[in-house]
């Protein structure tokens, strides 16, 4: 009970530390030399004339990492969950080496992020990273796999895919093992198919889990920032540049500190974040209920 309310006590006092640099101009870290400025920091962010065309915001390059951090939710967590289910579904089965294929599936969850994005980095690079390597040895040209936008955002999927997916293949998989033999049994001597089994029990008793799945998983997107600052540093120029490397570029980057600037997007992050969990907790209680 102290440790949670430790933890509870810790993240109000991080955001409270975020809404009084919010409030606060200069480059100062210390708050007592910082003017005050009031809501100008959350102002300047929301100083749009069109928020889908980010060069039309003051801050145009926050709304380019929000922009880019939708779209990478979206394609991410869609290919994540969808790739997580046909693997527990998979190694749910009766297949040989099981365990095996359950350990090899989840190993990539221990690495760190920034392991991950070295071990990749060494295999997309276009001098002498091993897949260009492979093309050319095969007669084909090398490709610009890190320095091309489009190529640059795929692959952040892909490896964000590979990184993760373990984690919530196991989440999925105690779900799928908690859903009684009996059903599947009863469905078969009524004649049900494989697809119409997969439709009508495991989909419906697997929709709790497949919540929280989704709901944790959109979460990590959300604050997607050590693998991909590793892996491609946000670019090809902005390509990969999410909303967490915003607030960590104008809190820690080369040029001068904008603690306000850093402070008003991370609570217009924390507050996305706190929805979700709010979202998360209903839907938990909910299934409870059921």
């Amino acid at each position: 009970c102290s440790s949670s309310a430790s933890k509870k006590f810790f993240y109000l006092a991080a955001h409270a530390h975020e809404l009084l640099y919010c409030l606060h101009g200069g480059h100062s870290f210390a708050i007592e030399n910082r003017p005050w400025v009031g809501t100008e920091n959350i102002a300047a962010i929301f100083n749009c004339d069109d928020f889908t065309d980010p060069n039309s915001c003051e801050e145009d390059l926050f709304w380019r990492g929000a922009r880019n951090t939708f779209s990478f939710v979206i394609l991410h967590v869609g290919s994540l969950v969808i790739i997580s289910l046909f693997t527990a579904l998979a190694l749910n089965g009766k297949i040989r080496f099981r365990a095996f294929f359950r350990s090899v599936f989840f190993y990539p969850v221990l690495l760190s992020p920034v392991v991950v994005a070295l071990i990749w980095s060494w295999f997309l690079r276009v001098d002498n990273g091993v897949f260009n390597s492979i093309l050319e040895g095969l007669g084909f040209e090398r490709v610009p796999f890190l320095t091309d936008g489009n190529w640059a955002r795929f692959w952040v999927i892909v490896v964000s895919d590979w990184a993760y997916m373990g984690f919530y293949t196991l989440i999925l998989l105690a779900g799928l093992q908690s859903i009684p033999a009996m059903l599947y049994e009863a469905a078969e001597m009524d004649g049900a198919s494989v697809v119409d089994r997969f439709r009508f029990v495991t989909l419906p008793l697997l929709m709790p889990t497949m919540t929280v799945v989704l709901v944790l998983s959109i979460i990590r997107a959300i604050q997607i920032f050590d693998l991909v600052f590793v892996f491609t540093s946000g670019g090809p120029g902005t390509a990969t540049f999410y909303t967490v490397q915003y607030i960590y570029r104008e809190a820690f980057g080369s040029g001068a500190r904008n603690l306000g600037m850093a402070g008003s997007a991370s609570l217009f992050l924390a507050s996305i974040l706190m929805l979700l969990t709010l979202a998360q907790l209903y839907f938990a209680r909910r299934n409870e209920a059921s």
